[in-house]
């Protein structure tokens, strides 16, 4: 059975747990080879069975840390090894409130910034910034070669970029933000194109927070399932959207009954709309 991304080799950090396992899914179902990067050997498995069961498209999972800048060459090693050079890079991985905080207690506490531990700070700075510019940088330069490329990022709300207790949480992703920039104006012309897809909402993931807690919360607000990233990843990475470049979707409101192209105008918003406009 043909799917829209035949052929295409993409790389997802994250890949084997939360929104990057949703995003997986959902690109080997639409025929994509899928190199899913991740940190958890454990999360391996499951994986694998679920792709089995899909039947079109392929995943090679990597288990690696992408702080080190080794393993970052080994990711990209083994990407060409199996489905040749990359095509698409979804830097999804990210250390999130459940590492940084022991005793966080979701809409309860908000811990301050001082009482963070050292190491957990360079962690979460070096996983959610430092890993991602690390990978993009080693697989850009090919996409530019081809004329052909994606980098997608996912960073967060602005909300909760800077919302009391989100450190160092919220500037890991802002900085991811304001490197998406930069790099737009930088890959002008070369035919890769540079979005960032957010849940657009509190994602209904482990890294958010503990299950009971999540319980807890849906109780009271709306929470984004992690499956709702797979429909406007699988677009994005996708000939289909040739040309869309600085832009930013939140999945929450994708409609996957609608033609994607009509969700796509719907949703998408320039990238720096949010933070300008505050």
């Amino acid at each position: 059975m043909a799917g829209i991304l035949d052929g295409k080799s993409i790389i997802v950090t994250g890949g084997a747990r939360g929104l990057g396992r949703a995003m997986t899914l959902g690109l080997v179902s639409a025929g994509a080879n899928v190199v899913a990067a991740a940190h958890i050997e454990s999360d391996v498995e499951p994986l694998l069975q679920d792709v089995a069961a899909i039947g079109i498209g392929a995943v090679h999972p990597v288990v690696a840390d992408i702080r080190d800048p080794a393993e970052c060459d080994r990711i990209v090693a083994e990407t060409e090894r199996a489905f040749g050079t990359a095509d698409v890079l979804i830097n999804n991985a990210g250390l999130t409130f459940t590492f940084i905080y022991d005793d966080r207690k979701l809409g309860v506490n908000q811990p301050k910034f001082w009482t963070v531990q050292d190491e957990r700070i360079q962690a979460v700075m070096d996983t959610n910034f430092v890993g991602m510019a690390q990978l993009s940088r080693r697989v850009v330069e090919p996409m530019i070669e081809k004329g052909w490329g994606r980098i997608i990022n996912v960073t967060t709300m602005l909300q909760t970029m800077h919302r009391q207790g989100a450190s160092p949480y919220g500037p890991s992703k802002a900085a991811i933000e304001m490197a998406s920039e930069v790099w737009l104006h930088d890959l002008e012309g070369t035919g890769v194109t540079l979005n960032i897809l957010n849940p657009g909402g509190p994602a209904d993931t482990p890294g958010f927070a503990s299950q009971n807690e999540r319980d807890k919360y849906s109780e009271v607000h709306a929470m984004v399932a992690a499956d709702q990233m797979a429909a406007p990843a699988v677009w994005l990475c996708s000939d289909d959207s040739d040309g869309i470049t600085g832009m930013r979707i939140d999945a929450g409101p994708w409609d996957v009954s609608k033609p994607p192209a009509e969700e796509a105008a719907r949703i998408t918003i320039p990238l720096g709309l949010i933070l300008k406009s505050k």
